[in-house]
């Protein structure tokens, strides 16, 4: 069985990028970053959205779509492992995400240093060119 993109909900969009949600059987958060530049506080909201959608759905799958998107400036970064990945509800299990790199070589190199920067909070992380092999790792984990 594949999930359809095609049965996605829209949950929330801001210049950052727009927050999918695939019900059942798929359960999983779909964040699609839009190309060019991000303002502090809209990456803020992006996220912390994507976090309440996971926690009210008690889901922990997520397809991050990184392939228009640009680098992660230090900032966002330090913000992104202090503040939101370090975030789970007690009792939650593993984020398990799939990640569709970026185009850009250095969006490519910040994710890689965001993932060894968290690697001991126990995500779990998987990179893939290939947009149907990253949804059928996702759809695996049932």
């Amino acid at each position: 069985m594949a999930f359809s993109l095609q049965r996605t909900r829209l949950y929330f969009e801001n210049p950052v990028g727009r927050l999918l949600e695939i019900g059942d059987p798929t359960n999983c958060a779909v964040v699609q970053y839009k190309p060019g530049k991000r303002n502090f506080e809209e990456l803020q909201a992006f996220l912390t959205h994507t976090r309440q959608l996971l926690a009210s759905r008690h889901w922990y799958k997520i397809l991050n779509d990184q392939r228009d998107m640009m680098a992660f400036t230090e900032h966002e970064r330090a913000w992104i492992a202090e503040n939101w990945l370090d975030v789970r509800p007690e009792g939650a299990p593993l984020y398990h995400v799939a990640v569709l790199l970026s185009h850009d070589v250095f969006a490519r190199l910040s994710m890689t240093l965001i993932m060894n920067e968290t690697r001991e909070l126990g995500l779990v992380y998987r990179l893939f060119e290939d947009e149907a092999l990253a949804r059928a790792w996702l759809l695996q984990l049932d």
